[in-house]
């Protein structure tokens, strides 16, 4: 796992360009801390900073490679998980290999595949690869956008890089603040439109698409999107095939030369790839599986119990761990270091974003990351097999919006009077949910229940989904840490995308299927566990602490933030500790607590990046 940036010219000789390239690979060190390597041609200069996991010695990057007349350089961030299977379809063809890095894998699947490259790879990744005699780049990215991957066009420049703030280091972007980047704030953040950025110029390769870039042309295509068939298998059938590809995905996951471990919730997902880790462990080198858990001081003393945590971690967790024999470390947060961590959340995604629930997930990683290098999570299996409140509520399934983010009144209201009067919200947020829902594929024989569902499913994947992953990979590697993410594999998702609704959601549970299929692995009380999402703190220190700061901004004349929002409502906001905000304003657990937060991470990103407001 890795940082890169890339400067390509097709006009002027830009070799000479090193305190920019440099400047620009220096801030992504957290995300590469073991190494740093920079590549220069006349058209075109790469940059690379390296956390070592696999073949520390001979994955050293940029790496090149030259056949015949032509050298072809790769930066690359990312794991290929069918490195295996691609070495061997190598080898027949021909080719020879110095060590045992995806990263020499890859760049020989591209000289063998060309443009097609993608559709032959299994894992999470952003790439960029130079053609020296075409003086051609060509970038891509995985699936689902688990690796970031942002660019910009500036008189003649393509500039880009693994995260925001490496791109403000050439001298020519500047940081803009649009209508469009207010409206990505705070009509859909902290999610994002895929392809935005809040900044004006500033774009994101969609997950699952590339880009070739050569003097004649600018050429952007999407290499895989869901394909919706008809589902033949019977129930069991369909249970035993999900197993099997998710032992798959787990098993190919837990390849690391560096010490490795399991984020261990007590939830379904996570004791999934525990139970499959743990077993392949003891198995394979005869050692306990390491897992982790997260959880905040006092916790036990103010939990509340609600319709979307009806009960905490620990129980469950203890349960799995005797279960499964893991040697496991719980980690406890305090609330000031939350509300301390929610600059460094902010700058880890270059935006503001979940607030103590981002600040949560970086402090946690700090800690895992003194044990270990990399660790397995169980995100994105709540999306894939229908596990959000969401997909259940009668008010979410009738919204026609998006169903974590159903408080668009509220958000209108956050904006200053005179952006408001030039700024609908709804109407933006309207145009991103059709123009979504307008590549959602449907059967003749679709029913109308298994229709809205898979709606449902296609914008939590590609929205609400997108939004987590972003700030696992942000806040992991801030730390220096890898998170692989097993039930993202693209054969997991166009499987189930297909099983019908009736089916995903068995006995009328929410990931009905996937406990089914894993009846006869899991302890009873973890498959019958209701949905719990990731833990939140409840101690009402941290409301008071987030209010006190957003009042103290608030009475501060000369905060930027007042530039953008409306004083007399963010003065009700706190005042009633967020209760002014009368429901959820993202997802689940992001309430009056976490909107203060995000309001602050606000000013804090307004302050630092200091981008020119144009209304």
């Amino acid at each position: 796992m890795c940082g890169i940036v890339g400067i390509v010219n097709d006009r002027e000789d830009i070799s000479n360009q090193y305190a920019t390239l440099r400047n620009m690979a220096q801030t992504l060190s957290k995300r590469g801390p073991d190494e740093e390597g920079l590549f220069f041609d006349k058209h075109c200069n790469l940059g690379h900073r390296r956390l070592s996991i696999i073949d520390i010695e001979n994955g050293k990057q940029p790496m090149s490679c030259k056949i015949d007349d032509v050298t072809y350089t790769i930066v690359y961030n990312g794991q290929i998980y069918n490195t295996k299977e691609l070495r061997e379809v190598l080898i027949d063809h021909g080719f020879k290999f110095k060590g045992h890095s995806d990263t020499e894998v890859l760049l020989k699947s591209y000289i063998f595949y060309g443009k097609d490259v993608c559709k032959h790879l299994n894992g999470i990744f952003a790439f960029a690869i130079w053609n020296s005699k075409k003086e051609e780049l060509f970038i891509a990215r995985d699936h689902f956008g688990i690796k970031p991957l942002y660019y910009t066009f500036m008189n003649h420049n393509l500039i880009f890089a693994s995260e925001v703030k490496a791109i403000f280091e050439h001298p020519l972007v500047k940081p803009k603040l649009d209508k469009t980047g207010i409206a990505e704030l705070f009509g859909i953040g902290p999610s994002h439109t895929p392809g935005m950025s809040p900044f004006k110029e500033i774009k994101e390769l969609e997950p699952a698409h590339f880009i070739v870039y050569n003097k004649n042309c600018f050429q952007k295509e999407e290499y895989w999107k869901l394909q919706t068939k008809q589902h033949t298998d019977d129930l069991e059938t369909t249970c035993e095939k999900m197993r099997f590809l998710i032992q798959d995905s787990i098993e190919r996951q837990l390849v690391s030369d560096v010490p490795l471990c399991c984020l261990l919730s007590g939830g379904l997902d996570s004791s999934i790839i525990t139970a499959f880790a743990s077993q392949y462990y003891k198995k394979q080198y005869g050692e306990k599986l390491t897992t982790f858990s997260v959880d905040y001081v006092d916790n036990d003393k103010n939990f509340m119990k609600t319709d979307f945590q009806p009960n905490s971690d620990n129980y469950y967790i203890d349960l799995m761990v005797k279960e499964f024999d893991t040697d496991h470390h719980k980690i406890v947060l305090d609330t000031p270091e939350l509300y301390k961590g929610l600059e460094d959340a902010m700058l880890a995604r270059d935006f503001p974003g979940m607030a103590d629930v981002d600040s949560s997930y970086l402090l946690f990683f700090k800690e895992v990351k003194k044990h270990a290098k990399v660790a397995l999570s169980g995100e994105c299996s709540d999306e894939i097999f229908g596990g959000y409140p969401w997909y259940f509520r009668k008010d979410s399934l009738e919204s026609h919006t998006f169903p974590w983010s159903l408080a668009i009144a509220e958000r209108q209201n956050l904006l200053h009077p005179e952006i408001s009067e030039k700024l609908n919200l709804k109407e933006y947020i309207d145009e991103q949910y059709h123009k979504s829902l307008s590549k959602v594929e449907f059967l003749e024989t679709d029913s109308e229940v298994n229709k809205l569902e898979r709606k449902l499913i296609y914008l939590t994947s590609n929205w609400f989904m997108q939004t987590l992953l972003d700030r696992t990979d942000r806040m992991s590697m801030y730390n220096g840490f890898e998170v692989r993410v097993p039930f993202c594999d693209y054969r997991i998702v166009e499987y189930a995308w297909n099983i019908p609704w009736e089916m995903k959601a068995y006995k009328g549970r929410e990931k009905g299927l996937l406990r089914h299929a894993m009846k006869n692995i899991l302890p009873e009380e973890i498959m019958n566990r209701k949905k719990s999402p990731y833990p939140k703190t409840w101690n009402p220190n941290y409301t008071k602490t987030v209010r006190e700061a957003l009042r103290n901004i608030m009475e501060n004349k000369d905060a930027p933030i007042h530039q953008l929002l409306n004083r007399n409502y963010i003065s009700e906001i706190i005042e009633t500790d967020g209760k002014a905000f009368t429901r959820p304003w993202f997802g689940q657990l992001m309430t009056g607590p976490q909107l203060m937060a995000y309001l602050i991470q606000v000013n804090t990103w307004l302050e630092r990046y200091q981008p020119e407001i144009e209304i």
